[in-house]
């Protein structure tokens, strides 16, 4: 496996092992980003992983500093996972100049949900994304769908610069108890993890009901909120939208749940498609 930290070293990498799956990250590797890393090597390419804690998606307070950062056990996983090429570049080699340019995402899918709750959150995602896609010029990107809005973000972001890529999703991995793996869950305490998994099952407790005929979304999401809170979570929504647009449920779209809720100090995001 080759690492690289400068875009020059990237290209010439890229030159000597032709078009790549890519995988973007932000470091501090579990499970769930070694399944991304399995689903885009099936495709048959060469997978490039980026790791890179993107200051532009980070609000002011929130946990940029704090965001873990593993490089060495990181790489460590993805060598042994078979991964042909990472790129973790410092911040001033992906911003040598203050970033006064940007991808401002459509706001009928990016300000609502995450967008919301996290002004000009996928501003930065798509700003960095379309910087990595143009820097690796991979032929496939793999985002996991436990961020079920920035992958609906991106993929119409490529879609409509018609950007020469593929975007692929990968299902959500979880712990035995349901908890969706996530690199903030190491921030949670041991209190705090025996109760995390309940976020997962307010959304299967409320998919089923959907499942079952119920449709007073309203209704079971509030429930759904409210139960949370008897467990000390704050939640921050919990939507039934459709699967594409995010938009409110209409009649033969398929649908998703999406959640997000603080528990003490750490904000989970999960979903479940219905």
């Amino acid at each position: 496996m080759r690492t690289v930290h400068r875009v020059a070293e990237l290209r010439s990498a890229i030159d000597d092992i032709g078009a790549v799956v890519l995988v973007p990250t932000m470091g501090n590797l579990h499970a769930g980003h070694l399944a991304l890393v399995r689903q885009a090597q099936s495709l048959g390419l060469p997978v490039a992983v980026s790791i890179f804690v993107n200051p532009l998606q980070f609000s002011p307070g929130d946990d940029f500093d704090a965001y873990p950062r593993t490089l060495a056990a990181d790489c460590g996983l993805l060598a042994a996972a078979g991964c042909d090429l990472v790129f973790a570049p410092a911040v001033t080699d992906i911003y040598p100049t203050a970033q006064r340019y940007a991808v401002v995402p459509d706001p009928t899918l990016a300000d609502i949900l995450e967008g919301e709750s996290r002004p000009g959150f996928f501003t930065g995602v798509c700003t960095v994304v379309l910087k990595l896609l143009n820097l690796v010029r991979p032929r496939a990107a793999v985002f996991g769908k436990k961020d079920y809005q920035q992958w609906r973000v991106i993929e119409q972001m490529v879609t409509q610069l018609g950007l020469p890529v593929e975007i692929i999703a990968g299902e959500t991995v979880r712990d035995a108890d349901g908890l969706a793996m996530s690199s903030r869950n190491g921030f949670l305490t041991a209190s705090e993890r025996s109760t995390a998994p309940q976020l997962y099952a307010e959304l299967t407790a409320l998919a089923n009901a959907v499942r079952a005929g119920n449709r007073d979304y309203a209704a079971l999401c509030e429930a759904a909120a409210q139960s949370l809170t008897t467990y000390g979570w704050t939640p921050d929504y919990i939507e039934v939208r459709t699967r594409r647009a995010l938009a409110e449920p209409s009649a033969g779209e398929p649908l998703v749940v999406v959640a997000a809720a603080r528990l003490g100090i750490t904000r989970l995001i999960d979903n479940l498609e219905i």
